[in-house]
């Protein structure tokens, strides 16, 4: 067994003792300071995991469910909160899987494990995204591992052009990812979860890009602990319509922050703020646009086909312009397609072994 499937081992069996931890002692303190203290070693060493691996895939997993995702669920579930708290207590299997994985369960009123209290749609007006088939995952991973192929004649393609297939590299690996995860789910609980993002590319405007469709399991969990706290506290002072953009503008921060955390994970490198100011200025130009758009009321629309190229495209060029050279600068996306060149090796070894040449 090598040193890397050790680590994996050993940074999941601390995930779940701690877990097992904070549903069967952390949850008798008292919902407050009391509790939250008591999971502020949960806190700290779910922070440190991901320095265990050394493989960046590796790396950015447990970062994205642990660091972040985990934290923040423990952190609701401090205030009995978000989807970890329930009254009666949910059984433990579901209480890990809701805590390490990227899924939202959906829930409906008959439901035992979730009373009728709980909030069921954070907006019941917004369209809601469908469940994606087998087939639109398995055209994913095939363009993903077409783009894995197309990477060993990168030394022959424009830079700039290389930078649109990373953009498309992180939305493949993360639909690829959330699926991954909610599969596992699945197989776990038996239980039907919701979308975890809607075909992203089909964004018409940066509200819905960030707020409906790119990654839900994260806009899920910055609402409750971002969002809607800071909106509560900011209506007092500034008023209803800019403590909307307040709230809007700190949720992106908070992204931003933690992204730049785990830009940090994956390069040991000081870090340079440029994933955090990519994020800024969305948190800018999503409140500005929420404003252009009340302003004009439907009084002009832009056809649907502009509307995504512009959505998209701002999205692309920035991330060309803030996101990416952090990450190039350090080598990382070189590391990391070559570990993808070596784990394609260890597979067709061991066909080779188990089924001949």
């Amino acid at each position: 067994m090598n040193s890397e499937t050790k680590s994996f081992i050993k940074v999941w069996l601390l995930v779940i003792a701690s877990l097992c931890y904070s549903n069967f002692i952390a949850r008798k303190f008292p919902k407050g300071k009391f509790r939250l203290l008591s999971l502020l070693p949960i806190f700290v060493l779910f922070t440190l995991l991901p320095l265990n691996h050394s493989s960046l895939n590796l790396v950015g997993i447990t970062a994205f469910f642990i660091a972040w995702l985990a934290n923040f669920k423990l952190l609701l579930f401090s205030f009995d909160q978000g989807p970890l708290f329930s009254n009666p207590p949910i059984s433990i299997l579901r209480f890990i899987s809701i805590a390490c994985l990227p899924i939202k369960i959906k829930t409906y009123p008959s439901d035992p494990q979730f009373p009728p209290n709980i909030k069921i749609k954070d907006n019941p007006n917004s369209r809601i995204p469908t469940t994606k088939s087998p087939l639109n995952l398995a055209v994913k991973a095939l363009l993903f591992a077409l783009l894995l192929r197309i990477y060993d004649y990168k030394h022959h393609i424009h830079p700039n052009v290389i930078l649109v297939f990373y953009c498309c590299h992180v939305f493949l690996l993360l639909e690829i990812i959330l699926a991954m995860g909610a599969a596992l789910a699945r197989a776990l609980l038996g239980l039907e979860l919701e979308p975890q993002s809607d075909e992203p590319y089909l964004s018409t405007s940066l509200q819905d890009f960030w707020g409906k469709r790119w990654n839900l399991m994260v806009t899920s969990i910055l609402r409750p602990t971002v969002y809607h706290p800071v909106r509560y506290l900011s209506g007092r002072l500034l008023g209803r319509e800019w403590a909307l953009i307040t709230a809007m503008i700190a949720t992106f921060v908070v992204s931003g922050l933690m992204h730049e955390l785990i830009f940090f994970y994956l390069t040991r490198a000081t870090p340079t703020w440029e994933v955090t100011w990519f994020f800024v200025l969305h948190g800018i130009c999503t409140a500005l646009e929420v404003l252009v758009k009340k302003w004009l009321t439907g009084r002009w629309r832009l056809h649907l086909m502009v509307s995504r190229l512009l959505a998209v495209g701002f999205v692309v060029a920035t991330s060309i312009w803030l996101f990416y050279p952090q990450v190039i600068r350090n080598g990382v996306d070189v590391r990391v397609i070559e570990e993808y060149a070596v784990l394609v090796e260890k597979l067709k070894c061991s066909w080779v072994l188990r089924y001949g040449a």
